[in-house]
């Protein structure tokens, strides 16, 4: 892409309502813009980063075997009338009313929905195991939103939903999930801790958030220093080996970590000092395991081998990639702007031509960018007339990992100069190895 083409609206200073460091990168780098309270615009480079993450998501849910469908965000009143949920969930939730009258919502989650389409198709429990997910925008009337997408009302969601004939099959489902988060997170560059968690208006007695820690969390988390350094499961993990993934859950899940809601200050105290870490932590990612609470009261029942009717066990497994988006920043960021890990990058490489309307650093900076585009690298080509030291800050701010300065006294001696954004080291190299270097 060529920066002369392409739309990034980047600004000087950021707003005075940006409170935290991911709001203000994303204004400054001209991810997104505010089109309302706790509702955003995501603009190309913002675009293209959730994109990314949503690809990761997708891959590691297709590889623990949920299958993606979408799912409205307007959903009927009477679904949630069904579950018991439609006056108990609060004034978060968004009611509307159509032409005809008919009481609707936007949808905040989908229990009730997923429920009335299992139950409309599914009816013996030879079509169990189920995993069902999909992404989606969800609408949550925040009394405060703040932090732009790390609390707005408007959120993009991956949401999953298992049913299982009975508690051991969901327990093995929920394992697959808790697996295949610590997977996605660490893809990211993320380091996510799972701690037991309150599961609030979802119901059931079940529950893990996926924790980082960050300065800028919303609540004070308790954890076990261990978790900083365990090592994911990589990508040969058999999600059909029920003892082998409870082997792994029940490594992740032998320490302490749990959110103040779970919080239990006497078994925390009992740790070593030097084993207690006591911070602040965002939410990446929160899974559940209600059993029958919805599949009891909406009837979404499977005839077992005996042919009796039973309710299916359920849980549900939330990530939200535009909250994502901010977390990664906020754990990958510097005074300069930001350090994208390289699957979410926006772009792999900056090209910065040095001195644009020259002829040596046009040929040069044009023939890195046509090669580069046909090896298949995701590259921004900085081609505007601008100083030096402005295409460098713009390259600084957006985050992109890998820069190649193509300037005219480098280039009486053969080289370009390849600077990696997250550690500040330049090289000076020959096109030729520049291209070798930043081939994926």
């Amino acid at each position: 892409m060529r920066l002369s083409r392409y739309f990034l609206p980047i600004l000087r200073d950021a707003p005075r309502e940006a409170e935290i460091v991911s709001h203000r990168l994303m204004l400054r780098a001209g991810m997104v813009r505010q089109e309302g309270a706790g509702i955003y615009a995501f603009l190309p480079l913002g675009h293209r980063v959730l994109q990314k993450v949503n690809a990761i998501v997708r891959e590691e849910q297709n590889r623990a075997g949920a299958i993606e469908m979408l799912m409205p965000t307007i959903q009927s009143a009477d679904l949630w009338r069904e579950s018991g949920r439609y006056d108990d969930y609060g004034d978060e939730m968004l009611r509307i009313k159509d032409r005809n009258k008919r009481d609707l919502l936007y949808g905040p989650t989908n229990e009730e929905m997923i429920t009335e389409i299992f139950r409309a198709y599914v009816h013996s429990y030879k079509d169990v195991p189920l995993n069902l997910y999909h992404l989606q925008w969800k609408f949550r009337d925040e009394r405060r939103p703040r932090f732009g997408t790390m609390r707005s009302r408007e959120f993009l969601m991956k949401d999953a939903y298992s049913f299982d004939l009975d508690q051991a099959g969901a327990r093995h489902s929920y394992n697959k999930m808790f697996v295949a988060y610590l997977r996605t997170f660490a893809r990211m560059g993320l380091k996510a801790i799972p701690m037991v968690a309150d599961t609030g208006p979802i119901g059931g007695d079940l529950s893990h958030e996926f924790i980082i820690l960050a300065s800028t969390g919303e609540s004070e988390v308790y954890s076990h220093a261990d978790y900083l350094d365990m090592a994911v499961p990589d990508a040969n993990v058999d999600f059909d080996d029920v003892q082998g993934l409870q082997k792994i859950v029940n490594k992740w899940t032998s320490l302490y970590a749990a959110t103040s809601e779970k919080h239990d200050a006497a078994a925390f105290d009992a740790l070593p000092e030097s084993s207690r870490v006591s911070a602040r932590g965002i939410e990446v990612g929160h899974i559940f395991y209600f059993g029958t609470k919805y599949s009891e009261p909406m009837k979404a029942v499977v005839a077992g081998p005996d042919g009796a009717q039973t309710p299916v066990h359920m849980g549900s497994y939330g990530i939200g990639p535009s909250r994502l988006v901010a977390a990664i920043i906020e754990a990958s960021h510097d005074d300069n702007g930001i350090i994208w890990p390289e699957e979410v990058a926006p772009f792999r490489v900056a090209i910065l031509n040095l001195k644009q309307g020259a002829a040596e650093t046009d040929a040069a900076s044009e023939h890195l960018y046509q090669a580069l585009l046909g090896m298949g690298v995701d590259v921004l080509y900085h081609d505007k007339d601008e100083r030096p030291g402005s295409k460098f800050s713009t390259a600084d701010l957006i985050g992109v990992p890998w820069q190649i300065l193509v300037g005219p006294k480098g280039l009486a001696d053969g080289k370009v100069e390849v600077k990696k954004r997250a550690d500040g080291s330049r090289e000076l190299m020959t096109p030729a190895e520049a291209l070798a270097r930043l081939t994926p």
